[in-house]
């Protein structure tokens, strides 16, 4: 089943709160001294959507800030820039760099990030806000969402979304009790839950974006097996345009973090040819059977 209404650009896609998004997007973790220029040089090369974090333990966010601003001075316009952080809940920060009051209660310290991630992105609004992960307790997850749903209700960002959630049941009563609804899910792509599919289901009725990471790292297997390879043989392109592709025309969208502008410009072309839906069905397959 292919994602992408004919007639409309397919590298991208409106979100259910209304906002238009790349179906890949440049991500920025690990990339430390090096962030400001690799997000310009994504940005230059054709990349219209960023992922970061307030969470300097694997993000440089003030260097995506830098990297943007060299983008903008050099005539590219903010509107046309889908911008996402995180908010990174306390056991995942490094305890001696937190941007935040540590001590102060969940919704302070989730204002206390937007207002860094503002700061350091140097922008007076998101276009997505993530939390990065759901906390052990509930109770906890919704304080921070009731707090993100706060600053949407400001203006302060267009929609929000969870990250590394794979418990279908958090998923749900996230949004069965968000009065803000969850836009997107950020998770990493991979065999050992399943690929998400339960989780993917339920976006899919529910008009939650899935967007995915290490999905090349995580699935070398998956880019070795011969189908994948005969169709990169066939559209002559290289096996992870197959994968993205492929995923782009179910739904998904892809985070990539290349540091390679070669790798960039190949991302960026994966809309320049679509696969069949028997094609389609024969990688799906490949993901039904990959090992847990």
């Amino acid at each position: 089943m292919s994602a992408e209404p004919r007639g409309e650009d397919p590298s991208r896609i409106v979100s259910a709160s209304g906002v238009s998004m790349p179906r890949i997007i440049y991500g920025t973790a690990w990339k430390k001294e090096r962030t400001a220029a690799l997000v310009e040089e994504a940005l230059r090369t054709g990349f219209r959507g960023i992922d970061t974090a307030c969470q300097p333990k694997h993000y440089n966010e003030p260097g995506v800030g830098e990297g943007l601003a060299a983008a903008l001075g050099a005539g590219l316009d903010r509107a046309d820039i889908y911008l996402q952080t995180k908010f990174t809940p306390f056991g995942g920060q490094d305890p001696e760099n937190i941007p935040y009051d540590a001590a102060a209660p969940i919704g302070e310290q989730v204002r206390q990030s937007f207002e860094a991630s503002l700061r350091n992105l140097r922008v007076d609004r998101l276009d997505g806000l993530v939390l990065h992960s759901p906390y052990p307790e509930d109770k906890d997850t919704l304080e921070a969402w009731r707090a993100m749903e706060s600053l949407a209700a400001q203006g302060g960002v267009r929609q929000l979304g969870v990250s590394n959630c794979y418990e279908p049941a958090r998923l749900k009563m996230l949004w069965k009790k968000a009065r803000v609804k969850p836009a997107v899910i950020q998770n990493r792509f991979y065999a050992k839950t399943g690929y998400d599919r339960e989780i993917r289901a339920f976006c899919a009725k529910h008009k939650i974006f899935y967007q995915s990471f290490w999905t090349l790292t995580a699935n070398p297997e998956t880019l070795a097996k011969p189908e994948l390879v005969a169709l990169a043989e066939k559209y002559g392109r290289g096996r992870a345009q197959i994968f993205f592709r492929f995923l782009t025309q179910q739904g998904v969208l892809c985070l990539t973090g290349t540091t390679s502008q070669e790798h960039m410009r190949d991302d960026l072309a994966i809309f320049d040819f679509s696969l069949t839906a028997k094609e389609c069905a024969s990688l799906d397959a490949l993901l039904t059977a990959a090992p847990a």
